[in-house]
């Protein structure tokens, strides 16, 4: 099965198309130079050979023109510049001036143009490299000449060329890319910056504000994020108010109703049973409300108030507290070292949070019956045992939503709202952690909150 490509990043997009695109420039312009180039060596070369082929044909036929002269001895005095070799038809016989060259160097298509009158050029390849035939009729003493000049050394010129461009071309695209990482950060920058500011926005920093900036194509974005969070702020605040505001008129109320009802229990034996009974019967209900309402107030508090200062927090240390003040067994703490458990973050919201799950397993499990404080890989993970019934599979993310109730405790008709885990999961998400349940080996349920440790 082939493994599907990760996708490239912005950045990652914008270097390779700044480098394809210098390289397809670059491209371009080597093969149109390279191509020129050749072009105009090739003929400036043919062109010099060819008059050169010339001088030496008329020197040929000036000395050819003595009476007696041996074509033989002619042939061999010539000495052609650039390492020339010179081949002679006379008479039916070929001379050359070099046993490397004679007859079979010259084709016959070139010797058909000469042998009619006229001068021709031809490239050849020769063992040697590549070379340009040049043939002359000499009219006046009834030869054909023919100069055969090596091209080794426009060769190397053009090697050497064809070297340079691509230095060239592969320095452009080096360049090109180098242009793409500078272009990709002042493109990407901005985006970063608005990263940045949601991720501290979101992490409670609602103070939080985007720079001002004179770029007119960002300044329409710059302006509305900050309305954005503006507005934001405000409506938090609001929401705020709104929540104090209910809380004391709540509480008054209740506190009132609590004080009356607690006046009744003190002359409870005036009562008739029926009376006791209902009294009973408030009694427990405004321990619910009561109940209720710290909840509802506390995830308030975690929704709308940003996040305090993090101070140093000895995990196992604040369990050891929490079991202590709620009359718990403290054996039932397991843990590693306190300066091993230490994790920044909000003691008042941990302790409500380990406190929320000792209750959530005293309430559905009849108690915990372990605690475990540990530190893994860079987090401490608190875990709160017991024995009872567990939480299956398709429930273990719902027991964390606001009211949500297990149907153990729908159908016993046990006390709760439902909100004690949700605070529990607010918690953690607001220490940058999670929450989560899962199995005792044994049996039971093991309800888990990791947070991120500190420095050791």
């Amino acid at each position: 099965m082939r493994r599907a490509l990760a996708p490239r990043g912005l950045r990652a997009r914008i270097v390779l198309g700044f480098a394809a695109g210098a390289l397809l420039v670059s491209v371009v312009l080597v093969s149109t130079t390279w191509f020129l180039a050749r072009g105009y060596l090739l003929d400036q070369r043919e062109d010099l050979l060819t008059r050169q082929a010339f001088a030496d044909a008329n020197v040929l036929a000036g000395r050819l023109s003595t009476a007696g002269t041996d074509v033989g001895e002619v042939v061999a005095e010539l000495v052609p510049s650039g390492g020339a070799d010179v081949v002679v038809r006379s008479g039916g016989s070929w001379y050359s001036s070099s046993l490397d060259a004679g007859a079979r160097d010259v084709p016959a298509e070139l010797r058909d143009v000469v042998a009619g009158g006229a001068a021709g050029t031809l490239r050849v390849d020769t063992p040697d490299g590549p070379a340009l035939l040049v043939g002359v009729p000499v009219d006046s003493a009834d030869a054909e000449f023919y100069e055969l000049a090596p091209l080794t050394e426009l060769r190397q010129v053009l090697r050497t060329l064809a070297a340079v461009l691509t230095a060239g071309a592969l320095a452009a695209t080096a360049a090109g890319a180098a242009f793409g990482v500078w272009a990709s950060r002042r493109s990407v920058q901005p985006l970063e910056q608005v990263a940045a500011a949601a991720t501290r926005i979101a992490g409670g920093e609602l103070t939080t504000r985007l720079p001002a900036t004179e770029d007119p194509d960002l300044l329409a974005i710059v302006a509305g994020f900050n309305s954005m969070v503006d507005a934001l702020a405000a409506r938090i605040d609001r929401d705020a108010r709104f929540v104090g505001d209910v809380s004391h008129e709540l509480r008054s109320p209740l506190t009132g109703v609590v004080t009356s009802v607690e006046v009744l229990a003190a002359r409870r034996a005036e009562l008739s049973p029926r009376a006791d009974q209902a009294l009973t019967l408030v009694q427990g209900e405004l321990r619910r409300f009561r109940q209720m309402l710290d909840d509802l107030l506390e995830l308030a508090r975690i929704d709308g108030a940003p996040r305090g200062a993090a101070v140093p927090v000895p995990v196992a240390a604040l369990v050891r507290e929490v079991l202590a003040a709620s009359g718990r067994d403290p054996g039932l703490l397991v843990a590693d070292p306190d300066e091993e458990t230490t994790v920044p973050g909000d003691k008042r919201g941990l302790e409500r949070a380990v406190r929320n799950l000792l209750d959530n397993a005293d309430r559905h499990a009849g108690g915990a019956s372990a605690v475990h404080v540990q530190r893994r890989d860079g987090t401490v993970v608190v875990s709160v045992d017991d024995d009872g019934p567990g939480v299956p599979i398709a429930d273990r993310e719902r027991v964390f939503e606001r009211f949500a109730r297990g149907p153990h405790a729908a159908r016993r008709s046990l006390p709760g709202a439902g909100l004690g885990l949700a605070i529990v999961a607010e918690t953690a998400g607001q220490h940058g952690g999670a929450a989560w349940v899962g199995e005792v080996p044994g049996g039971g349920a093991r309800f888990s909150l990791s947070l991120p440790a500190g420095d050791r």
